[in-house]
């Protein structure tokens, strides 16, 4: 009867052959170079079979990173739809807002504080007098500026226009002793008026009661009740408060917005409402 598994060398013999082989073939990779051509024919022929067997891990991360890119651009997508929705809002809140304002202006039969025309202009000259704030600008009556004219730059009220000529004009800055125009705090509406000290970045807030409503950091606005500035533009911010009850009045301090030890485009607003003009009559330029 033939054997259904024909019985093969033993187990400890065919450890012995595979430990002389092992051998061998060390002592061949160690002391011969056949084998070195014989390993990159192998790696050669075995590169397809990596490459295939790493396939599939590269396919996943590959789909993986495309996955979260597309994830990243849907959630950056989502991120500005909501920042535009909320932009919308604010929007259609400042519409009405701006829609009641015209309806309270017209009850109160008043124009709008708002220019219609400005012109830049560049500073050529500094006065140097130490307590004398002045600057000449590079238009006059030619380009249109006109006494009294305001003036600003990209961070507040700088000053005014006190002497025109063909090509060039002077400007009076509101750091300037001698000058001095109507204000409100933003915050509670109170009405003051600021004056210059002479001094490039301090400006002093008069007539203030002790029982006023007013604190550090307040951002006070040109009111437009002076005639000459128009209404809500910056102009200085509470640094310091002082009260001394021997005193009628609080020490009130704030530095200006513009820079104007350092300035050199400033912005000349035309063109004044009816109720800048009305305030003009009522408030001669003296008193200002």
């Amino acid at each position: 009867m033939n054997q259904i598994y024909s019985r093969g060398p033993s187990l400890p013999l065919r450890l012995f052959l595979a430990v002389v082989c092992s051998a061998g073939l060390m002592f061949l990779d160690r002391y011969t170079d056949s084998s070195t051509q014989l390993r990159s024919y192998l790696t050669a022929a075995a590169s397809p079979l990596f490459y295939v067997a790493s396939l599939p891990q590269a396919l996943f991360s590959g789909a993986s990173e495309q996955f979260m890119s597309q994830q990243t651009v849907l959630d950056e997508n989502a991120r500005l739809k909501e920042t535009l929705l909320q932009q919308s809002g604010q929007l259609q809140l400042l519409r009405f807002l701006q829609q009641e304002n015209e309806k309270l202006r017209a009850l109160l039969g008043s124009s709008a504080a708002i220019e219609d025309k400005s012109l830049v202009a560049e500073v050529l000259a500094v006065y140097s007098h130490p307590f004398s704030h002045q600057v000449v600008l590079n238009k006059g009556s030619n380009d249109g500026v006109t006494e009294f004219q305001p003036v600003i730059d990209d961070q507040g009220v700088v000053g005014q226009v006190v002497s025109v000529g063909p090509s060039s004009s002077r400007a009076l800055l509101i750091s300037d002793n001698t000058h001095a125009l109507a204000v409100r705090a933003e915050r509670t509406g109170v009405r003051a008026i600021v004056e210059g000290l002479g001094q490039w970045d301090l400006l002093r807030v008069m007539h203030l009661p002790h029982s006023t409503d007013i604190r550090e950091g307040d951002r006070l606005l040109t009111s437009g009740l002076d005639g000459r500035f128009p209404e809500g533009y910056p102009v200085a911010k509470v640094v310091r408060i002082s009260q001394d009850a021997s005193q009628p009045f609080m020490v009130v301090y704030a530095e200006p917005y513009a820079r104007l030890d350092r300035i050199r485009h400033v912005l000349l607003l035309s063109g004044r409402s009816e109720a800048m003009a009305e305030a003009a009559e009522i408030l001669p330029p003296e008193q200002l």
